[in-house]
């Protein structure tokens, strides 16, 4: 079976697999902090395998670069600087860097349909 050709429930048992993997490295963050990460290196495996993408509500919560799992405060920080949100992987150092000018602009956008 190609990975094209797979069975649409296989790709919803994934994406509910990755999901479940991701809530059990948050719990398990603060007692066990290797233990996060590898299961964020699973889900990952998982999302590579099944040519998924990593649901929309933990896309964040991870380094791209060292595959470690995030928590701000604890491994990493969270700035606002020039209309981007700049991440810093406490780890490994890297820094993710995510623009929000388009959430504005939909707020504003918002804000005169609703006159």
């Amino acid at each position: 079976m190609s990975r094209r050709n797979r069975p649409k429930w296989m790709i919803e048992i994934a994406i509910e697999r990755m999901n479940i993997l991701f809530d059990r490295a948050e719990m398990e963050f603060i007692t066990h902090p290797e233990r996060s990460n590898r299961y964020v290196e699973l889900a990952l495996k998982l999302s590579t395998k099944y040519n998924t993408p990593v649901p929309d509500k933990w896309r964040r919560r991870y380094c791209k670069s060292c595959k470690s799992f995030l928590k701000p405060g604890r491994n990493c920080t969270v700035r606002l600087v020039n209309s981007e949100v700049n991440i810093f992987c406490g780890e490994c150092g890297h820094a993710m860097k995510i623009p929000y000018q388009k959430e504005k602009k939909f707020k504003r956008r918002a804000k005169y349909e609703s006159r």
